[in-house]
């Protein structure tokens, strides 16, 4: 997953607020404003306005609301996800709306935010996305995972397996810790391998599954039932 590079250290996040809702959006950019290191380039009121944000000003980070007319934050964060050089996306939601953050997940968005989340907690998800990291914990994913029923369970088995069954034994055993939860300290110690090799597995999953954050990962290994 791309975050910034060293030579944008000393630039701002480069963010953009996608919300229906122009008090939301409002609330979002004062946040923001009082943090020097970050920078709302952009806002949106629906995921089409999105789209359109998302190539006009190349933000490092969208937080992306999801129930928004026109083209919703699920299909949006799909769409952008799909570009080259995307911006990271953070779902907004209410747990309400679980089964679209899974949803979203699985389209490349690096985590999910309640819209009551600590001023401080959103501030902390945008930098740590910005870096390249998904702010979302395989634990909790389990714990979305659990709250919702999904219709689509065997057909999405059935898929994952198929994508899972490319990998080598090692890599197997790499994307099942990921999906327990494991730091890539946890995976070396647990295999008995060096930091590096554990980060290299890790990397390599990554592009061999065409995935975007060890989210995903968790994901696909829970939709093919190794857990």
């Amino acid at each position: 997953m791309a975050g910034l590079t060293l030579n944008d250290v000393e630039r701002p996040v480069r963010l953009a607020i996608v919300d229906d809702d122009a008090l939301v959006r409002a609330g979002l950019r004062i946040l923001v404003g009082g943090s020097p290191d970050i920078e709302v380039v952009a806002e949106a009121g629906d995921g089409d306005e999105a789209l359109r944000v998302a190539e006009a000003h190349w933000p490092d980070v969208m937080l992306m609301d999801v129930r928004m007319p026109r083209v919703d934050g699920l299909a949006a964060t799909r769409r952008i996800r799909e570009r080259a050089n995307a911006p990271q996306v953070i779902v907004l939601t209410t747990f309400d709306a679980d089964e679209y953050v899974l949803e979203a997940l699985r389209g490349g968005a690096s985590g999910f935010l309640l819209k009551d989340t600590p001023p401080l907690e959103i501030l902390a998800a945008v930098r740590t996305v910005a870096a390249g990291k998904a702010i979302l914990s395989p634990t909790a994913i389990r714990r979305l995972i659990d709250h919702v029923a999904d219709p689509a369970t065997g057909t999405r088995r059935a898929r994952a397996q198929g994508r899972l069954a490319a990998l080598t034994e090692r890599e197997t055993e790499v994307a099942v810790l990921v999906g327990r939860g494991y730091s890539n300290a946890e995976i070396a110690t647990e295999l008995g391998m060096s930091l590096p090799t554990a980060k290299g597995h890790v990397s390599r999953l990554l592009t061999k599954l065409d995935l975007n954050n060890r989210v995903q990962i968790a994901l696909l290994v829970h939709d093919a039932e190794l857990l």
